[in-house]
């Protein structure tokens, strides 16, 4: 008797959500946020969003609460990002590992153009009666969001990548998402961003991670290819 092939076992419904499906939703659901937080502050010109979230942090504002928000928003400040990323460059530099290096150097300087641009396009004016006096520029979209989930964002990318303990890295990359919460909150706490800046920098700085980092992972992949077809034709 002939055999009868094997009958084929029926994927469950969840099996599409892989890993690049998800960051297809995610990046989706990034830009459809920037563009809502863009139509009501500068098309509808709302500011009840951005009122309301004042008001509920209002009543919790405390000197030892002010004080340590003045640590967190520190930790996304491109005075202390913008030294880490070369003091990571020249790491990933030192070990050999050049495309670590790329991949900072390509997302650290293209978010800050990024940012810069976008706040001098929107140009809108920051909150009154901040609780910090060292703030200038323009509000919308939050810096400090938008750098720290570019920054922490790619940390959390080459852990995922590069560290094999599962619990270990899962810790971490906890951690820093929780970090990435806490700068962007400071913000608000702090009263140097609308609710709506921080939101539309926290979806901007995703958008821009995943790209970079997709765009200089092709660039990497073709690079390799190309070296070792030269090398095929040179033996």
């Amino acid at each position: 008797m002939e055999s009868q092939p094997p009958a084929k076992t029926k994927k469950p419904w969840y099996s599409i959500f892989t890993i690049e499906f998800v960051l297809i939703l995610l990046l989706l659901f990034a830009l459809v946020v920037f563009i809502y937080e863009i139509r009501r502050v500068f098309i509808s010109e709302s500011s009840a969003f951005d009122d309301r979230v004042f008001n509920s942090i209002k009543p919790y504002i405390n000197d030892g609460l002010t004080s340590f928000m003045l640590v967190i928003t520190f930790l996304g400040k491109h005075d202390l990002l913008i030294p880490l990323n070369f003091v990571l460059i020249a790491f990933f530099i030192y070990r050999k590992e050049k495309w670590f290096a790329t991949r900072i150097a390509a997302l650290s300087l293209s978010s800050l153009l990024l940012m810069f641009s976008l706040k001098f396009f929107f140009q809108r004016n920051r909150p009154q009666q901040q609780l910090i006096d060292d703030v200038s520029g323009y509000s919308f979209p939050s810096g400090h969001a938008l750098i720290s989930v570019v920054f922490y964002g790619l940390f959390i990318h080459m852990i995922w990548h590069e560290v094999k303990n599962k619990w270990l890295r899962t810790l971490v990359i906890i951690i820093l998402g929780i970090l990435i919460i806490l700068i962007a909150f400071s913000r608000i706490y702090l009263r140097v961003h609308y609710a709506s800046d921080v939101i539309a920098g926290i979806a901007v700085g995703f958008i821009w991670l995943v790209l970079s980092l997709r765009i200089v992972q092709h660039i990497e992949k073709r690079f390799i290819s190309r070296r070792a077809l030269k090398a095929e034709h040179m033996e």
